[in-house]
């Protein structure tokens, strides 16, 4: 799946991925290639990206992700804050 995550400062994260865990509003949630359409807002918490046996994590804040299903699997995070997870 096509995963993209922005910020207002920058674009942080543009590549496939095999699944993401992000810090919804209300709880984690994880999102894998070929799910259902979906929207969240985003709490404060940490976003990961896994690709094989590397995974790229952020600390994010405020925004939303977006899954757009079908041919195009895209996950979209568009966050208020993001940084590296240190």
């Amino acid at each position: 799946m096509r995963v993209t995550v922005i910020s207002p400062e920058r674009a942080v994260f543009d590549g496939d991925a095999e699944s993401l865990v992000a810090p919804a509003y209300d709880g984690q949630v994880g999102i894998l290639p070929r799910h259902a359409p979906f929207m969240t807002l985003l709490g404060d918490g940490v976003l990961a990206v896994r690709q094989g046996a590397d995974t790229s994590r952020y600390r994010v804040s405020g925004g939303f992700l977006q899954v757009v299903g079908g041919a195009s699997d895209t996950v979209r995070v568009v966050a208020d804050s993001v940084t590296d997870f240190t």
